[in-house]
């Protein structure tokens, strides 16, 4: 008899001697998608399981520890605080008291009409200028942001999908004016878009010419500003809409595919963009599923870039991930709690081994966050990062018994979801179709009946309900004087630049549009000269058109 099968024998009679006729029936506990849990987990769980080929160790193939041989011990996870809010100057001053706290990357929360492409004194979004970012119209808000900051030291995100290429243009267009060298610069784009029919709602243009765009935006970084990670495909969001784990996983990792084999088609290897993707995943409050589940997409990934990509370089197999606590989690009732569900969740992502982190505030369910609320997200992950031992080891939840099963399952769970899509003929043509939306309105209905019925609990809201008077919090109120200031700077702006050269570059954007060629090079010339978000995405929706939901 080998060992194994020993353990599985004896585990057999525990059970039945402590579980099974025990007088205290241990409560039946599902996984997120549905699927009983052992009571306690021993080596024979993970039986089939080859540690070398399917685990191995950091660094190495399939990633699965990590995708750096020492992890934290060589480098800690950059600290990325979301944030931005009103005008150019505020989210300036944010800035620089972010950096001099010990933040060690800005990342850029723009408001909806910078998202969806429309100038601050457009009338359709006349209520909604500086509400949950910054509003930026030109390169002259750009320069004010980063007034007194330099570029070639730290890296920038910036949370912007269908206008990246334009909000690309004015970094770079910033950096030139510097005499900063391109190659110095660095951060990461969101831009993706396929989320944002899934899950946002902030897109421009139909689907097609929004593919266009992002392959525009790799192929110019490519080789003009190789240290730009060109897009953050995102899981985040649509585990924010309503989907499980697992399709949080399946629909991120559909949605890389997709923009690879995008890139693929204009003959560029894969190994010459590959490095520079990057993913945004959501950290939730199911600890071992969530370490579990990073774990398990990094080996994921590993595998489609090797084996269906026929990717040579390691880097390009390295799933780099920045990851937020799910806001969705955090609750307007009793809201304090939300530090330490705050707390829990940066806890989950470090010991996930990501690169960088974003503590939601734990007045997000209210509004954008104040000062102090901000302070305290950041002081939670440094207080994680430098006062317990977290960074002492690579992965060091790594070797559970219940971990490594958890991972494992989580894998062949996701591949099946992923063949589903497969199935619906890919993310583009699922999302078009309306099959996948469906699914994660499905499932999304599904959650909250658990959350009615008290199956999924709420501290505060569904279950320890207190009836005394919560105290008032301090929360960060709406400005109603942006918009003017904006709308001022903007047409200062357009009255001292040469309208007739912005006019004959938008043009050219228009030309170009029409062709296959990359608009990145017109889009940049136009910023220089102080073309508008608004007109620049406006010449491209007289092209490319606007997109309609499918209901």
């Amino acid at each position: 008899m080998d060992q194994l099968q020993e353990i599985s024998e004896k585990k057999e009679k525990w059970y039945e001697a402590n579980v099974t006729n025990s007088r205290f029936k241990p409560r039946d506990v599902k996984s997120s998608w549905g699927e009983e849990l052992d009571v306690v987990y021993t080596p024979d769980n993970l039986a089939g399981i080859d540690y070398l080929n399917d685990i191995g160790l950091p660094g190495e193939f399939p990633f699965v520890r990590g995708v750096q041989p020492t992890m934290y011990r060589g480098r800690l996870w950059t600290m990325r605080q979301y944030a931005g809010i009103g005008n150019p100057e505020e989210t300036n001053v944010l800035y620089k008291e972010l950096l001099s706290k010990g933040q060690t990357g800005l990342s850029v929360a723009f408001d909806l009409p910078s998202q969806i492409g429309y100038d601050s004194d457009d009338p359709t979004v006349e209520e909604e200028v500086g509400r949950v970012g910054v509003a930026v119209d030109s390169l002259k808000d750009i320069e004010i942001i980063f007034e007194g900051i330099p570029l070639d030291k730290i890296t920038t995100s910036f949370t912007v999908n269908p206008t990246s290429a334009v909000i690309l243009a004015m970094y770079v267009a910033l950096a030139q004016k510097r005499n900063i060298s391109l190659d110095k610069i660095g951060g990461t784009l969101q831009n993706d878009i396929l989320k944002e029919y899934l899950a946002r709602g902030t897109y421009i243009y139909p689907p097609t010419p929004s593919m266009r765009l992002i392959g525009d935006i790799i192929e110019y970084c490519r080789t003009e500003v190789p240290k730009m990670n060109t897009i953050s495909i995102c899981g985040y969001h649509m585990r924010e809409a309503g989907c499980s784990m697992v399709q949080e996983v399946a629909y991120c990792l559909s949605d890389a595919i997709a923009y690879v084999e995008e890139v693929l088609k204009r003959g560029i290897d894969v190994d010459e963009f590959a490095p520079r993707l990057s993913f945004l995943m959501c950290s939730g409050m199911r600890m071992f599923e969530e370490v579990a589940k990073f774990r398990a997409m990094r080996k994921l990934w590993a595998k489609i870039m090797k084996n269906r990509f026929n990717a040579k370089n390691p880097k390009s197999m390295k799933l780099r991930m920045f990851t937020g606590c799910s806001a969705s989690s955090f609750t307007d009732k009793e809201p304090l709690n939300n530090i330490a569900r705050g707390a829990i969740m940066s806890l989950v992502a470090s010991l996930s081994g990501c690169q960088a982190i974003h503590c939601t505030a734990y007045d997000e369910a209210y509004a954008i966050p104040t000062e102090q609320s901000q302070r305290i997200a950041l002081r939670t992950q440094q207080i994680i990062g430098y006062e317990t031992d977290i960074a002492a080891v690579a992965d060091p939840m790594g070797g559970s018994y219940f971990l490594e099963a958890m991972t494992d399952k989580i894998e062949k769970e996701v591949e099946k979801e992923m063949a589903k899509i497969e199935e619906y003929g890919g993310m583009v043509k699922g999302i078009s179709d309306g099959s996948i939306p469906r699914d994660i309105a499905r499932q999304s209905y599904e959650e909250a009946k658990k959350i009615e019925s008290g199956e999924s609990v709420l501290v505060g809201v569904n279950k320890f309900v207190s009836d005394e008077d919560e105290a008032d919090i301090d929360i960060t109120l709406a400005d109603t004087t942006i918009r003017d200031r904006q709308v001022v700077r903007l047409e200062e702006t357009k009255k001292n630049r040469n309208n007739k050269q912005v006019e004959m570059l938008l043009d050219e954007i228009k030309r170009v549009a029409e062709t296959s060629g990359n608009l990145m090079g017109p889009i940049l010339l136009a910023v220089h000269e102080y073309a508008t978000l608004g007109e620049i995405c406006g010449a491209l929706r007289d092209v490319f058109g606007e997109y309609q939901e499918i209901f």
